[in-house]
Order: structure tokens, then C-alpha cells, then sequence
């Protein structure tokens, strides 16, 4: 990212860091193929399996227990359609990559409502497990990738398993902004991407126990244990083991990526009485916050931070290049001309506060000229 433009948009992608950069040319150089057996081959297996054991010590799980895949998207994919699910309860405020896995799924399809605050509401999840003995998937994502609401995970999971539910979370956001432990948040199923915490995109992990029996969303050669064939993306794959060694690099950091996020809201409260912040009464993810400008639409914000050399977004990045109202926003109780002036800023590990400060400059005279202050 090129210093002249202030990039808050780390929620969508993180700029890639000089050291993944390193070791993705070095892996590109070796070649090799990791099924191979002859010494290029081992060389280029030991580099996977150094990446997959790094994940695994940053997410306190086996090795064996992670499945590298393309991304989020396709470990969402593999944990609620390659199960056996004969049923899914997916929250309301879930990604794409679930909500629309649910609208498609063959079986029964449950939508877990939230509160205004964006949590789950832990009876009538209850109640929706008690109606049912089919085999059930229930998804819930550990923080909200708009809000950056963090939900009772292990409280939830520990609900799901009374009812012999399986219990999966979608951590993509999660990942290098808080502490992430697949144990201790008691879910038989977990998805990770690459290049929310620095790495490449294209490389993502399944996690699962290994008693979940898993029919390969794409069959071949057998890689990956039999759960995902096709040759790995070794590039990407050690790149993605490079950005989650310096996960704890970047936990040290959300300290004062929290207080910049901070910042940002307390300078447009003082601006304004009718800003809004959505998920700003509940646990949140320190880097980001969803800003709701009243009265001018998403696309005019977005497009007016651009032209001020400011990136930010409109909800989720994973819509095609669309700006849309947000279907979390709604959720959580906005109105649709709510969901359809709100705006995302997320900060990370190339942000400064020169960029906190212009964006607080640039919205405020976009507010002003708006509301005619």
C-alpha cells in the first residue's frame, strides 16, 4: 500500500507483510510438488507441514486436525454442506459464504435471530434444537466481520453439544485480532483465510476433529488427508504459515489499533448527536467500527472517502465489487435506509495515526456538506 492513500479497509483484505512476501518468493523459487517423494518433493512437504504445524500452535489444535483450502469461503463451505447435515441453524449476521450455503441447502434451514446489540439469543437457540432429532450443523460466526461483534462461543458450543448438534464457527475475522483457541471454545469445526491476517489471498484452513467424517467437496489425487484433493497451493500455504507466526505480533498491536478505533468515534460523536456506531455495546473487535452517517448512502460515503484518498468500505468486500445495504445491519434491528448509510472502517498492522486522523477530517466535511452545517 502506497503511503499517499490512507488504507482502512483491513477488514476486507490486510496488505500482505514483507516477510510473507520473503517466504512466498522462497517457496516459488524451490518448486516441488508436496506428494512427490523424491527430495524436491519432501522438501516442498516439509515447508506444508511447517505452515500447518505453526497454524495449528497459534489455534491450539493437532496438525492433523487442519485442511488447507482456497479460503474462508470453501472451509464454510466444507463445514455446512460436506458433513452430513440434514439440518442448519446459521445466525442472521453470518457471511455470505453461510447465508447463502443455507439458502441453497437441501435439508431444513433455520435463521437464528439477534438482538440490536448483534448477539445471539442463547433460548431461542435453545428452542430451535429442542425441534428437532435430525442431524443438525449450527453456525455461528466468532466475530462479526462488519461490527466486529464477538459472540459466547464457548458457551454456545457447549448449548449445541447438549442437544448432539455439531458446533461450527467462522473465525476468519477472529484470527490476529484476538487470542484464538479451537479447545477452549469447545466447536468441532472452525474456518481460517489467509489474508485477513496478512498472508496471501487463495489459502485458507478446515479445522474439524478428526472423528468428523468429511465427503470431499472436491475429490482427486487425496491430498489433504482425503478431505480436499488437489495439489496444495505451497506459495500460499507457506505464506499463510508466515503471517500466523507473527499473529502474536499483531495481538500486541490491537492495544493501540483499539484506541485509534476509539478515537474515530469519540471525535464523530463530538461532531455530530446523530452518528451511529453498531455493535458499539457489546465485545468487539478492537480494530474496527460500522458508522452509520444518517440520510447519505454508503456508496456516496465510500466514494467520497476515495476521492479524498481514504479506502473504507460498505459492509462486506464479498459482493462482487457491490455496494449494498447491509444485510447485518438489518439484522440488528436497522432500518433498511439504516443498513443502506453505513459504513465500515477497520484498521491493522500498517495503520497510522495519520490516517485515523484524516479519515476523522474527511468524514466530518462530508457531514457538514451533507447536512448543510
Amino acid at each position: 500500500m502506497t503511503r499517499d492513500i490512507a488504507y482502512l479497509d483491513y477488514n476486507a483484505t490486510v496488505p500482505v507483510r514483507p516477510e510473507v512476501i520473503e517466504e512466498m518468493s522462497r517457496a516459488l523459487a524451490a518448486g516441488g510438488n508436496a506428494s512427490s517423494v523424491h527430495t524436491i518433493g519432501r522438501k516442498a512437504k516439509a515447508t506444508l507441514e511447517k505452515s500447518r504445524a505453526t497454524i495449528a500452535d497459534m489455534i491450539n489444535c493437532r496438525p492433523q486436525m487442519i485442511t488447507f483450502t482456497s479460503g474462508g469461503t470453501e472451509a464454510n463451505n466444507i463445514a455446512l454442506r460436506c458433513v452430513g447435515a440434514e439440518r442448519l441453524i446459521v445466525a442472521a449476521t453470518e457471511h455470505d459464504s453461510v447465508l447463502d450455503v443455507a439458502r441453497h441447502f437441501p435439508g431444513e434451514t433455520d435463521i437464528l435471530p439477534v438482538s440490536e446489540r448483534g448477539l445471539i439469543d442463547r433460548a431461542e437457540l435453545e428452542n430451535l434444537l429442542k425441534n428437532s432429532d435430525r442431524k443438525t450443523v449450527v453456525s455461528i460466526m466468532l466475530a462479526n466481520n462488519e461490527t466486529g461483534v464477538i459472540q459466547e462461543i464457548a458457551e454456545l458450543s457447549e448449548l449445541v453439544h447438549y442437544y448432539n448438534a455439531l458446533m461450527h464457527t467462522d473465525a476468519v475475522q477472529a484470527f490476529g485480532k484476538i487470542p484464538l483457541d479451537f479447545r477452549a471454545l469447545g466447536v468441532d469445526m472452525m474456518s481460517l483465510s489467509s489474508h485477513k491476517i496478512g498472508g496471501p489471498q487463495g489459502a485458507g484452513a478446515f479445522v474439524a476433529w478428526e472423528k468428523i467424517d468429511v465427503e470431499p467437496l472436491i475429490r482427486g489425487g487425496g491430498q489433504e488427508l482425503g478431505r480436499r484433493s488437489g495439489t496444495e497451493n505451497l506459495p500460499g500455504i507457506a505464506g499463510f504459515g508466515t503471517a500466523a507466526g507473527m499473529v502474536p505480533k499483531s495481538l500486541q498491536a490491537m492495544q493501540q489499533i483499539g484506541e485509534w478505533r476509539d478515537r474515530i468515534e469519540q471525535q464523530l460523536s463530538r461532531h455530530s448527536n446523530k452518528v451511529r456506531f453498531f455493535g458499539a455495546a457489546s465485545d468487539r473487535l478492537p480494530n474496527v467500527t460500522s458508522i452509520l452517517m444518517p440520510d447519505v448512502s454508503s456508496e456516496t460515503q465510500v466514494m467520497a472517502m476515495d476521492l479524498e484518498g481514504i479506502c473504507v468500505s460498505a459492509g462486506s468486500a464479498c459482493s462482487s465489487g457491490k455496494v449494498k445495504a447491509s444485510h447485518v445491519i438489518t439484522a440488528m434491528g436497522g432500518s433498511e435506509q439504516e443498513a443502506s448509510s453505513t459504513i465500515r472502517v477497520s484498521l491493522g498492522w500498517n495503520s497510522k495515526q495519520e490516517d485515523v486522523e484524516r479519515f476523522i477530517t474527511a468524514w466530518c466535511k462530508l457531514y457538514d456538506r451533507k447536512h448543510g452545517a
